[in-house]
């Protein structure tokens, strides 16, 4: 069974202490793609080293995460385009829009957003969207660049049905992590109506473990709960789902 984790954050500090380890655990479970988004460009070095030690493994991704544009944004971005202009990544991401810390810098985050899109754009990739109370503000403008060199994943999705149904009218996958197996998830109640060729697997690990981890430092081994979890809400065997899903990280990354 070859299972996809499309978001792992694998070189954060949470993984400094068994990092190798962490990999060889998912990849004893069939967990053989990691795909890894950037966060800002205090990462880039640790994220080119963990490629260089799993290079068949680990694909990055580059970008500045939302909650990272501050006044400095625009050098930010300039390392964004250098990095991409001079090393070979699979998407630009994380990039988006995220008002649950902090509203203050929603119009550099707008702008941070756009000209990332339009970076993926120029070099045709995929982008990887974090969104987080900001439903509108993205598909404000997502609408705006929307077409047929728009496409990607919606990272984290935590959305209702119809905001899962916009979303894949711009082009996205849905991310779907641990929040499917929480009790107060909601969107395992909706799931179902969503073709399986829409859903990508991810972990987001270190972050929001899936049950029975939560509350505990997530892992890219974890993601095997989110595909049982899956595979009881579209009753299907697990390794459909892995296969699926994997299909359709192929789709959207052209790997």
């Amino acid at each position: 069974m070859l299972i996809t984790d499309t978001h792992t954050h694998l070189y954060s500090e949470e993984f400094d202490k068994d990092r190798q380890a962490a990999i060889l655990r998912a990849m004893d479970l069939g967990v053989r793609r990691f795909f890894v988004p950037a966060i800002d460009s205090t990462y880039t070095q640790s994220m080119h080293d963990l490629k260089k030690a799993f290079p068949e493994e680990v694909f990055l991704m580059m970008g500045l995460h939302p909650t990272h544009v501050k006044e400095q944004y625009k050098e930010e971005l300039a390392h964004v385009a250098e990095q991409l202009s001079q090393h070979q990544f699979v998407a630009v991401g994380e990039i988006g829009i995220d008002l649950y810390w902090d509203t203050t810098t929603l119009g550099m985050q707008q702008d941070a957003f756009l000209q990332q899109i339009r970076l993926a754009k120029k070099h045709q990739l995929p982008i990887v969207i974090h969104c987080r109370e900001a439903f509108d503000q993205i598909f404000e403008v997502l609408e705006e660049e929307k077409g047929a060199d728009l496409h990607g994943i919606f990272h984290c999705f935590t959305g209702t049905e119809e905001q899962a149904n916009t979303a894949i009218g711009y082009g996205m996958k849905l991310g779907i992590g641990g929040v499917a197996t929480f009790k107060n998830g909601k969107i395992d109640q909706f799931l179902g109506n969503i073709p399986l060729e829409h859903i990508v697997l991810e972990t987001d690990a270190p972050y929001l473990a899936p049950v029975p981890y939560r509350g505990k430092r997530n892992e890219s081994a974890y993601i095997v709960e989110v595909l049982y979890k899956l595979a009881t809400i579209y009753q299907k065997d697990a390794e459909t789902v892995a296969q699926i899903t994997t299909d359709n990280s192929k789709k959207v990354f052209g790997i």
